[in-house]
């Protein structure tokens, strides 16, 4: 049983904020129309507006249209909760990001009737607990996967159940790009292989999948498409990053320095804070009439001074006009046992001084310690909470401590 809430962070905001019910709702990283919606109601929806439509377009398109800035604390905190409430009713088995987990069925739960019933539990519980505008769509089917392309058959409050001796029948009604994993791009590469609806996918036989996907990936479709469980996948991390949209203050060459500095100090305390070591650092800036981007090769480091000093020396090629947003991603990550750095290195020795300030952080509060060419920027770059995340990063004593909701009905 997959359980996905619909429209997560604009729901949030209508149930704080009782004034935004029944109205078209954009969250937004930052109230600027020259930034992107993260989020949109239902009610903004059936204007046309989604995740990614520009907010000066947005507003041309809804008028009555509600911008609220984004607020990841309380995100978390409503996803904690509704994680708690949840499993009154059935126990967890994997959170897979801040708006989707999903439960494993047992027994007597496989049948459809009680499956059903479980479900609409799930559904009262949670409106009676946490509020009416919090909605969730459920499927249940043979497999995760499949469970989850059932909770985007119906939306929003949907419920749909697949069941075995309906597959793949009832899938054939699905546009390929409904299916989870087929993006435009992968949508292309399978009508190259003549593949241009879901009743050819699901016909295909286990070598056309393979061929069209280019990889033993289609086998695994073959089986997913027809029930089969192939049980949880992991994937290793492979980058971390953080972005920040310039505050207008800020949009100047010596702003985007600032606030670069400030974002690699705290993805540095992040790569720390996983015992992590990059070994390649993406830089961009987003400019209205030109970006920039580069891309540095790195001995392992972890080390926050020499990133800056890896940054300042790339820095010196930017031909940006116009940022409006900045970014820096690792990449090549590894943990410290796969790490043997060079006798002649300081990097290494100076990881000792890193944690000795992320120490003190932690124990007297963010920003305690700092370095001083990220002075005017030390206050940018606050915590964001994407649909993949279920946490916020602490960098210090009190940062991003999770909020307690409590239960409108005890």
């Amino acid at each position: 049983m997959f359980l996905d809430f619909n429209a997560y962070f604009a729901s949030v905001e209508q149930q704080e904020r009782p004034e935004l019910r029944g109205k078209p709702v954009a969250v937004v990283p930052m109230v600027s129309d020259s930034t992107s919606c993260i989020a949109a109601s239902y009610e903004a929806k059936r204007y046309g507006i989604r995740c990614g439509t520009n907010v000066g377009d947005a507003r041309r398109m809804c008028p009555d249209l509600e911008v609220v800035g984004a607020r990841p604390r309380i995100y978390v905190a409503y996803h904690e909760k509704l994680k708690q409430v949840a499993e009154r009713v059935l126990p967890i088995d994997q959170v897979h990001s801040i708006d989707e987990v999903s439960f494993r069925l047992l027994g007597e739960e496989r049948q459809r009737e009680q499956a059903c019933k479980i479900a609409a539990e799930m559904k009262q519980t949670m409106r009676k607990a946490v509020g009416d505008c919090i909605r969730c769509s459920i499927g249940v089917a043979p497999n995760r996967f499949l469970a989850k392309v059932a909770t985007d058959m119906q939306k929003p409050d949907g419920l749909v159940v697949l069941e075995t001796h309906e597959l793949p029948q009832k899938l054939y009604s699905l546009g390929l790009t409904e299916f989870v994993g087929i993006n435009r791009g992968m949508e292309k590469r399978l009508n190259g292989s003549l593949i241009f609806t879901a009743e050819q996918l699901c016909s295909a036989s286990r070598g056309d999948l393979i061929r069209a996907f280019g990889s033993i990936v289609g086998e695994k479709w073959w089986y997913m498409l027809r029930g089969f469980d192939m049980g949880p996948e992991i994937h290793p991390r492979r980058s971390l990053g953080h972005s920040s949209v310039l505050a207008p203050e800020l949009r100047t060459d010596k702003g985007c320095r600032d606030v670069m500095l400030r974002l690699i100090q705290k993805a540095s305390a992040r790569l720390r804070s996983e015992d992590l070591w990059t070994e390649s650092m993406d830089l961009s800036v987003s400019g209205k009439a030109k970006s920039w981007q580069t891309h540095v090769r790195l001995p392992p480091t972890q080390d926050t001074v020499a990133l800056n000093e890896y940054f300042l020396s790339a820095w010196a090629g930017r031909d940006f006009r116009l940022p409006i947003k900045v970014g820096v991603t690792f990449h090549g990550l590894r943990k410290a046992e796969q790490v043997t750095p060079s006798l002649f290195d300081p990097h290494y020795d100076r990881a000792l001084l890193n944690r000795a300030v992320d120490r003190v952080n932690n124990k007297f509060g963010k920003n305690t310690i700092y370095l001083a060419g990220m002075q005017r920027a030390r206050h940018q770059a606050d915590e964001k909470i994407a649909f993949n995340k279920t946490w916020l990063f602490q960098e210090g004593k009190g940062d991003n401590a999770i909020i307690d909701i409590p239960d409108l009905a005890p």
